[in-house]
This record gives structure tokens, sequence and C-alpha cells, in this order.
């Protein structure tokens, strides 16, 4: 059975009326080197029973390594995506307030990965190792291709 995950896109609004979103880049060695399609909205697989935007919240504050700023509206909804693993996704959007988090900061937690594949050794590696304030258009080019839909309607939620 797929998995289903909930994620936030943090985005801030810039001074000259442009958009910026708060992606992550996937951490350890498969993803070291790749760049489009390594980057994902802050995102984890919900606890049994756990209600999606709580489990959205959770997830990027773990992921971040620090407390989402309060929201001062209500979260975006942005739907659902499957991407192409079949992995269900659900996400919101938050408004960051200006300056946005130190990103020097950032300290995701981490997940034992096997590696090599099917070599029986086990490492720890950060579920994110980086973040990046990104404007939509290097979002959708560089986030796993089905979340770009969230970019998308992101965009069309503030446009509204």
């Amino acid at each position: 059975m797929a998995t289903t995950s909930a994620g936030l896109l943090p985005y801030r609004r810039l001074p000259d009326g442009g958009l910026e979103l708060l992606l992550g880049h996937m951490g350890g060695p498969f993803w070291a080197r790749k760049d489009a399609g390594a980057w994902t909205v802050l995102k984890g697989e919900l606890d049994p029973g756990e209600d999606p935007h709580t489990a959205a919240l959770r997830e990027a504050s773990e992921e971040l390594g620090l407390e989402l700023p309060p929201s001062s509206a209500p979260d975006v909804e942005l739907g659902e995506v499957r991407q192409r693993s079949g992995k269900r996704v659900l996400a919101w959007a938050r408004e960051w307030p200006q300056p946005g988090p130190d990103l020097e900061r950032i300290a995701s937690n981490t997940v034992e990965i096997e590696w090599p594949p099917r070599s029986g050794r086990h490492m720890e590696v950060p579920e994110i190792d980086r973040v990046a304030w990104l404007t939509p258009d290097d979002a959708r080019r560089l986030v796993v291709s089905a979340q770009a839909t969230f970019v998308d309607r992101l965009e069309d939620a503030l446009r509204r």
C-alpha cells in the first residue's frame, strides 16, 4: 500500500512583489550530486490517526530543526498529489514573515538508510541536507516533479 505524507511549503513575499518558496534538498549519498528532482516540500509520513495538517507542521519543524513562525492567516491548503512512486503527498503553505529563518541554523532530523543498497551497511543521514528560498520558476524546475503542482496551486491561491 502506498504511503501518505503531509508537508508544508513555507513562502515569503518580497518587497518588489515577488515570491520565494522554502524547499529542502533531500539528504544522503543518493541525492548528494543531484539537483533537479532532488528538492521537496518539508514533509513526512503521518502517524496512525494523526491529523494531516498537524503532521505537516510537525514534519516541517523536524526537518528544519526549529519552531515554525505563528500563522498570521490560515495556512493555504494545496491539496494532494501522487508521486511516481505511488506516495500520496498532502500539503499546505504558510507565509513566513521577513526576514525568515537563519538558513545556517537549519538542522534536520536524521534517518537510517542502507548504503550502498543491499549492502547490509547502514548509516544515518539528514532527511534534508540544506534548504533554500527559490523563485516559483526555480522551485518548479528543482522539486520532485509531482510536487510542482503545489507551486502552481499556491500561486493561484495568492492571486485570488
